[in-house]
């Protein structure tokens, strides 16, 4: 399967599923076969119909990995920049975030994990609930900021 009409299709079919970047649609087009010339071109040929954007992708993943998973905006920078999204975009991406709403959530989840802390000394609810939020990908200043309120 290596001719141009049989990959391209598949990859617009791949890539009109999702929003994907540009390096996964690359690791897919050398799965399906693909040769290097074959993968540039066919990624040309992506992007000029927008079936690939990157800008677009970033937007994308920023809103979802924030409202659905609750991510923080570390974890989702250190996401973007593993999938090899620009600076650029990746700027553009976590304006998406609004930062009453960030704040909000940050809020949300401590007071719902501190609420789970059942039998455990005041410092050792704090420390598991740090450590869950810096998990999450929240800024450790915030964290322990709402934190030392409780």
């Amino acid at each position: 399967m290596n001719n141009l009409k049989d990959i391209l299709s598949k990859a617009q079919h791949y890539c009109g599923y999702q929003e994907r970047c540009h390096s996964e649609v690359k690791s897919k087009l050398y799965e399906f076969g693909a040769t290097t010339d074959l993968v540039n071109e066919t990624m040309s040929n992506l992007i000029e119909h927008g079936f690939l954007n990157e800008e677009r992708f970033a937007l994308a993943y920023c809103r979802g990995k924030f409202i659905h998973k609750h991510w923080g905006k570390n974890k989702i920078l250190e996401g973007l920049k593993s999938k090899q999204i620009s600076a650029y975009c990746i700027k553009k991406g976590m304006q998406e975030i609004d930062d009453d709403t960030y704040i909000e959530t940050l809020h949300k989840l401590i007071d719902q994990y501190w609420q789970k802390q059942k039998g455990l000394s005041e410092f050792d609810k704090k420390g598991k609930t740090a450590r869950f939020a810096l998990q999450k990908g929240y800024e450790s200043s915030l964290v322990w900021e709402i934190i030392n309120k409780k």
